[in-house]
């Protein structure tokens, strides 16, 4: 799932520590696509196949939008809600054997984001910092909102202290995280806003070498994100973009908050500020109504922006949203028009990678010798240690990642 999921799934794994809970398989379920749900049910009878003795619990997206649909498989012993799923005693409960099997609240009712702490994610070198939960907004395509509610920020205070604890942990790569970061503050005294924010935590946390965004809309970048993109080098060059099409019409019928053309042009500006940074996008293909000519805007997308990292998805439908009850498009169309958008973003990747060819880059290297340059070129570092970060200069390109050799 999403790296919100990979944080709480570590809050999760420190709470089941915490109440001695053993033999239990937690599951994280995504909804964003039938297929991570079709998904999460086949993980789920896997888990039972590999682990008969073992209690079975399902917890996120998929499990709090429809909740009887797990509570229907056999294989299942417990559900959680995602605002369950991070309280300790709901884990305590778990252990004591007093939770019910369906433990699902409403989570529309959800008024607060809770603070949790994290000192770092089993297996990474970054640290994925969530600063919000849930979504105001109601895109047509998306369910998510139903699986997460309104927006909730955290404390600037309680942000700032988490983030500490992962640097002091050895965590040198914040990544804030949330449903909608850059919705972040709108409910909390005086709106401070996202940047506002990022600002803070550079200003009070000198010591944090890194600062990363996950995914933002374009339209929500505010005028202090803007200031830190010009002028603080620990803010890193890349920005993974929630563009979801290139063709206004299509924007229009999504809900969504920005054009075409104000994609290209905060590309345009955060380039002309910063001209090392590189952009990632999620693209979804097929959506209703959805022409050849509308399509192509989006293919055409890749190129004006100067998109290199895709996340591309067929268009799903989603029971309870508008656009399921829109006229679809053929399933095969959608996926073809994946294939098209993949090829094209795998070319825009690689002429990326080749033009980084003798640049000097600084590399934080991960497990296995291999990490992300600032601009997150995936980076595989020759005798690189976990968690330094490495001065390279780029070698030659391996498919899909550089190689990198030290410097003074």
């Amino acid at each position: 799932g999403c790296r919100l999921n990979a944080f709480e799934a570590e809050v999760m794994r420190g709470h089941a520590a915490a109440a001695g809970l053993e033999r239990m398989v937690l599951i994280n379920t995504c909804a964003v696509t039938a297929e991570a749900t079709r998904q999460a049910r086949q993980a789920i009878r896997k888990a039972r196949r590999e682990n008969p003795e073992a209690r079975i619990v399902v917890t996120g997206c998929a499990a709090q939008i429809d909740p009887q649909a797990f509570a229907s498989m056999p294989e299942v012993d417990g559900i959680l809600g995602n605002e369950e799923k991070l309280k300790s005693e709901t884990f305590a409960r778990l252990a004591e054997g007093s939770l019910p099997r369906l433990a699902v609240g409403d989570i529309m009712t959800a008024k607060k984001a809770i603070p949790q702490a994290v000192d770092r994610l089993d297996g990474h070198t970054r640290g994925f910092l969530q600063i919000q939960q849930g979504c105001d907004h109601r895109c047509t395509f998306c369910i998510i909102p139903y699986g997460r509610g309104n927006n909730r920020s955290l404390a600037a205070g309680d942000v700032v202290a988490q983030a500490r604890r992962m640097v002091e942990a050895g965590i040198k790569e914040i990544v804030l995280t949330g449903v909608d970061i850059g919705g972040y503050g709108g409910d909390l005294p005086q709106c401070p806003g996202l940047g506002q924010l990022a600002r803070r935590l550079l200003r009070e946390i000198a010591e944090l070498p890194r600062l990363r965004l996950s995914s933002i809309d374009p339209g929500e970048v505010d005028d202090e994100l803007w200031r830190l993109i010009a002028d603080e080098p620990r803010l890193m060059p890349h920005f993974h973009l929630s563009l979801q099409s290139g063709d206004d019409m299509i924007l229009k019928r999504k809900k969504r908050r920005h054009t075409r053309a104000d994609a290209i042009a905060f590309c345009a500006r955060a380039r002309d500020l910063r001209p090392e940074i590189a952009f990632g996008a999620d693209l979804i293909a097929g959506f209703p109504t959805e022409s050849e000519a509308m399509f192509e805007n989006s293919l055409r997308l890749i190129e004006d922006c100067g998109l290199v990292f895709l996340h591309v998805f067929p268009y799903s439908p989603r029971a309870g949203t508008p656009a399921a009850r829109m006229p679809q498009l053929p399933g095969d169309l959608r996926k073809t028009r994946a294939g098209r958008l993949r090829a094209e973003g795998a070319a825009a990747l690689a002429a990326f990678l080749s033009a980084q060819e003798g640049r000097r880059l600084r590399v934080l290297v991960e497990l296995g010798g291999r990490g992300h340059a600032e601009n997150f070129a995936d980076v595989d570092v020759e005798g690189g240690r976990r968690g330094e970060i490495a001065a390279i200069r780029v070698a030659s390109v391996n498919q899909s990642r550089l190689i990198g050799r030290r410097i003074p």
